[in-house]
């Protein structure tokens, strides 16, 4: 039977399949032309290319019974060799075990249905290469027919990139192919390639591959075979493929290689020593090929020790320098993947340092480029292929510590400053517009100032105060430093906002250092930049900051220096604050008509103006105060009337404040099934508003509660729930406390 006969019994058969003929060279990673010559009688056929077929097809070997006689004399002239090409293992390999097992799994085909190709992927340094030939010699005796290896160099310095035609010259050459006999063009080639090939059991390595098309023509045509291939980048292109992504050592791995590659005599046997090498690798960020240069530099340098290496690593500024060693470079690793890249991806890495989280998501990328969030995301995914960030279960991207270094040093010599500086800029107006966001679902009636935010960059939308809070859980480390990044950069008007945006996170979570920290800040950035206001609110949030922790006199001093800008700005609402504010620390300190007097105006003012949260904290204020003179009527009525507005207004932190504050004057007042009721309602509440510190408020006031009944062991298991929810309640602050401790012994 001729070529043409061939090609149609293929084309009847494709046909009668349902394929296309571009659905069939996809599956079989042959090329359209190519497919369509043999089809047309054009290009002769070869044994390689039907079984293939036979088996895509399900033809039951039809085309390999009618490939012409002549082509099947390749395979015997050209294979005159075993091939063997594998460079040594290195002895200093360690670690990997999930990732062998899964490799050598697939490369001896123990699984049913397992794949022919394995793709092994990973950032630079990540020891690809050297975990591709420890497996490779581990399982070679699998293959009767020989090892083929191959190092495209992609990422070789000095050395020429191999492409696909001539990879498959070398690839020819190594199975014994004569140089006069390899075709000239690369689909030739291919075909020849895979004849040589077919009936055999040989395995294909293949180092430092670019992308999937640079390794398709390579493919081993018949299922005896199987290919091991490496790349910087993952190659989602290989759909056949089964992936293996690479990540740095664990830690006991990476003091494990080090030393192996320090040796005996240099490796320290003492807990300090050790606990010194452990420091070392994890400067090194736990990356093989960082740990073998530190290492090797260590075994090679006998007057350091230890701590010298831990010094030198400890330097950002020479990071990449001491990681050097005249022939392996870190930083070149990593620079040969980042030239790899498009402009404006390179770009994109060099922004994403500018935020101090270890992680970002979409909406971040897309304010630092100015793009919409689905074109950022789609660059985030080209930079998680490439392995220069991480992708994360719950969409963000996360950075090797020295991958955001090399950023670092690369966008200094690369992106001009000027446009970092508008990266930054858009940055802070996202977090600023986030935040607020955020805020108004934790503390809906809250007043905010105008951001003045024209160009406003996209923001996740918070359906209700539980995302928000799960939003803020994972992103209020990143926000908070953010504040000090505006202010170090002189954007002053977004530090003092982002502060005041976040204040009322750090009033939930009650996370005092932070807060002070951000508002000391805000309050040098609004000084800064003249704005009185700014400057009056930051020093009366200060000042809640403090009598929050029980640091009254210095709750005083910030209402104080508040007080007289407000009277300056003519601000009646900010005055009015001030000295509201002034009434609780009145009441903290035992002087309850003094604090009624300025609680009573406050709430009057705040009923007056229609700042019904405003009214709703002062109207529990003056429950408290009227608890403590014994007024326990009014204190129940006045503490109502704010757990009805808080509920009102869906202020659901404020309602379990204000349910404490009713159960506490229940406590006081002697009715103690009322008050357990009314803490247990104050219990759910703060659950519900995610409050650890109002829960831990409720169990201890219900520890007291069965104390006052003689239940000692009931108050105990309270009082250690509660010890468990927040621990050290603060007694200058927190009734419960105080009373807890007074029932203690």
């Amino acid at each position: 039977m001729g070529d043409e006969n061939f090609g149609a019994e293929l084309r009847r058969l494709r046909n009668k399949a349902g394929l296309s003929l571009t659905e069939l060279a996809h599956r079989i990673h042959y090329t359209k032309g190519y497919l369509s010559k043999v089809e047309n009688g054009i290009a002769p056929p070869n044994e390689a290319l039907a079984a293939i077929c036979d088996t895509e097809l399900r033809t039951g070997g039809t085309l390999t019974a009618v490939v012409p006689r002549r082509r099947r004399k390749i395979k015997a002239r050209t294979f005159t060799v075993r091939p063997a090409g594998l460079p040594s293992t290195t002895p200093f390999f360690v670690g990997r075990e999930s990732e062998i097992a899964t490799i050598d799994a697939i490369l001896r085909g123990t699984q049913p249905g397992s794949p022919a190709v394995c793709a092994v992927d990973g950032l630079a340094g990540t020891g690809k290469t050297a975990l591709a030939v420890h497996v490779a010699h581990a399982v070679q005796d699998e293959f009767p027919d020989g090892v083929l290896f191959l190092d495209l160099h992609t990422y070789t310095p000095g050395a020429t990139e191999v492409g696909s035609a001539e990879a498959l010259d070398r690839l020819l050459r190594q199975l014994g192919v004569p140089g006069d006999e390899i075709p000239r063009s690369a689909e030739d080639r291919a075909v020849l390639y895979r004849g040589c090939l077919l009936d055999r059991r040989v395995l294909v390595v293949i180092d430092n591959a670019r992308t999937a098309a640079q390794v398709l023509p390579l493919l081993p045509g018949d299922p005896g075979c199987r290919m091991l291939i490496t790349s910087r980048n993952r190659l989602p292109g290989l759909d056949d493929a089964h992936h293996v992504s690479l990540g740095p050592l664990s830690d006991t791995e990476a003091v494990e290689l080090f030393a192996s590659v320090a040796g005996p005599g240099r490796m320290p046997a003492d807990a300090e020593g050790r606990r010194l090498v452990a420091k070392v690798v994890d400067q090194c960020g736990r990356l093989p090929l960082a740990v073998r240069i530190a290492a090797a530099r260590y075994q090679s340098t006998l007057s350091w020790t230890p701590a010298d290496l831990v010094e030198r690593l400890a330097d950002r500024q020479s990071l990449f320098e001491e990681l050097d060693d005249g022939t392996r470079s870190v930083y070149g690793a990593f620079r040969l993947s980042y030239e790899e890249l498009a402009p404006a991806l390179r770009e994109l890495l060099v922004f994403l340092v500018l935020y101090p989280g270890t992680e970002v998501d979409p909406y971040v990328a897309g304010a630092l480029v100015d793009l919409p969030m689905v074109r950022a995301r789609r660059m985030l995914e080209h930079l998680q292929m490439a392995h220069l960030v991480t992708a994360r279960p719950d969409g963000r991207s996360g950075s090797h510590d020295l991958v955001r270094l090399f950023a670092e040093e690369a966008g200094a010599d690369d992106v001009p400053d000027e446009r970092r500086r508008a990266a930054l800029s858009r940055l802070l107006d996202y977090a600023v517009l986030a935040m607020e966001q955020a805020d108004l679902r934790i503390a809906p009636g809250r007043f905010r100032p105008d951001t003045a935010i024209e160009h406003r960059p996209a923001v996740r939308e918070f359906p209700d105060a539980a995302a928000a809070t799960a939003w803020l859980e994972v992103e209020w480390s990143a926000l908070t430093a953010l504040v000090r990044v505006a202010s170090d950069n002189g954007l002053h008007q977004r530090a003092w906002q982002l502060a005041f945006l976040l204040r009322d996170w750090f009033f939930l979570t009650k996370q005092w250092q932070p807060w002070v920290a951000t508002h000391e800040v805000a309050l040098a950035s609004a000084r800064a930049v003249g704005d009185r206001w700014a400057e009056a609110t930051t020093l009366n949030n200060l000042g809640i900051a403090h009598v929050d922790q029980g640091d009254l006199d210095a709750a005083d001093g910030y209402y104080q220096q508040a007080l007289p800008l407000f009277r300056e700005l003519s601000d009646e609402h900010g005055q009015v604050t001030t000295m509201a504010n002034l009434g609780w620390t009145h009441y903290y300190r035992g002087r309850h008509e003094a604090a009624l007097r300025e609680l009573s105006a406050a709430a009057e003012f705040y009923r007056r103006t229609g700042a019904e949260r405003n009214a709703a904290i002062t109207s529990r204020g003056i429950a408290l105060a009227e608890t403590a003179v014994g007024r326990y009527a009014d204190s129940l009525a006045h503490g109502t009337d704010a757990l009805n507005t808080c509920l009102r207004l869906g202020l659901f932190i404020d309602a379990a404040m204000a349910l404490n504050c009713l159960a506490w004057t229940h406590f006081r007042a002697g009715h103690h099934d009322m008050a357990a009721v009314t803490y247990r309602q104050a219990l759910e509440m703060a659950d519900r508003a995610n409050s650890s510190y109002e829960a831990a408020r409720a169990m201890t006031g219900l520890g007291n509660v069965a104390a006052a009944a003689d239940d000692l062991v009931e108050a105990q298991r309270c009082w250690d729930e509660a010890e468990q929810r927040y621990p050290n309640l603060n007694t200058v602050t927190v009734g419960e406390s105080r009373a807890r401790h007074a029932e203690t012994p």
